[in-house]
């Protein structure tokens, strides 16, 4: 199963999203999930989970980052658990509500 890191910036709470090109000495961090960088084995999850993690020892700009399950739904990630889908997307009864409302400027 594909895996991302998920995580919350400190200064605004807002869920974000261990970004695609992330390397040792050059973590970003993305609001959207399709900007996530998407590790296909264990192996790689774990080595972006701890890429994540040294980053926040580092900075300290986001906090409790780890592994959230995804999959691939016409052309967009989409996390396979409703708890993960509601914190990267927002309300699934309001869909005018949350990143999902704000498309791409989110």
């Amino acid at each position: 199963m594909a895996q991302i890191v998920i995580a919350n910036y400190l200064g605004s709470g807002r869920v974000v999203f261990l970004a695609k090109g992330s390397s040792e000495g050059s973590v970003a961090w993305g609001e959207l999930i399709d900007t996530a960088e998407v590790a296909a084995d264990d192996a790689r999850a774990n080595a972006l989970l701890a890429l994540a993690e040294a980053d926040v020892a580092e900075r300290n700009v986001v906090m409790d980052p780890y592994l959230i399950d995804v999959e691939e739904e016409g052309g967009s990630l989409r996390p396979t658990k409703y708890r993960e889908a509601i914190r990267a997307l927002g309300p699934t009864v309001r869909q005018d509500l949350g990143k999902q409302a704000e498309g791409a400027e989110a």
